[in-house]
């Protein structure tokens, strides 16, 4: 099926009719968020890693700070997969009908990546970095009284990052479809590749080896993973461009 063009001016109206849609949505969203966000907040204040601190407001704008950024991020993640579909949307009369299913499978592929980055660094990572900070103090002697703003926001800090970065085999593939990159690219910039995500690690980590690591193992595997998708995935490619030249 050959693919539907449109003019320049076609391409800004649909634009922002998905433009329009995804504000919408999100607006919804995030009146659904507000009453999701005080539960949520509840629920991760009695975690045993929240449970071992001493959770303190020093202000009293405090509580409503973390309930809107809660219920800000809640519906980010709520729109996330319709914000991915209208991007497929407004890119998919360019496709071929083949293209079209292909570039479609990747949402859900995304959002399970995100919620499993998420899910890595909350119930693996994140309990791992309070339980060292906590000892840390107590063998300095330190009274730890900690802010619940600072708490929600090194949460954050840790969680979210891991959610961005679990998309890497994702952008790798739809790169590699689209032709701009190449395995034998990725495998010969894999030094700075690995420095790069070794950086990344040292800056959402505490300054201790062992953290570092546990960051920096599951970002080099996924780098691998990535480059293994992008052979398979080009390989593919060039055996449906030589069908197509036959």
């Amino acid at each position: 099926m050959e693919k539907n063009e449109l003019t320049v001016i076609e391409h800004f109206v649909e634009l922002r009719r998905r433009l329009v849609f995804i504000v919408v949505f999100f607006l919804l969203a995030m009146i659904g968020s507000f009453f999701l966000a005080e539960p949520l907040i509840v629920y991760l204040q009695q975690t045993d890693e929240a449970a071992s601190l001493e959770l303190n407001a020093f202000r009293l704008t405090d509580p409503l700070k973390i309930y809107m950024q809660i219920a800000f991020i809640i519906a980010c993640v709520i729109t996330s997969p319709f914000v991915l579909y209208q991007l497929w949307a407004f890119i998919s009369p360019g496709l071929y009908e083949k293209e079209k299913k292909i570039t479609l499978a990747y949402i859900p592929v995304s959002v399970f990546l995100f919620l499993s980055g998420i899910s890595f660094s909350y119930f693996v990572l994140f309990p791992f970095i309070v339980r060292f900070m906590k000892q840390l103090g107590d063998r300095m002697e330190i009274n730890q009284v900690i802010g619940i703003n600072e708490y929600f926001h090194f949460l954050l800090q840790i969680t979210l990052p891991f959610g961005l970065l679990f998309q890497l085999p994702v952008i790798i593939l739809f790169l590699t479809r689209l032709g701009i990159i190449t395995p034998d690219f990725l495998s010969r910039v894999r030094k700075y590749a690995y420095f790069i995500l070794l950086v990344i690690a040292a800056l959402i980590t505490p300054p201790d080896v062992l953290s570092h690591m546990m960051v920096t193992l599951p970002l080099l595997l996924l780098y691998e993973v990535s480059i293994w998708i992008s052979k398979l995935v080009y390989r593919k490619k060039m055996k449906e461009e030589e069908g197509l030249a036959v």
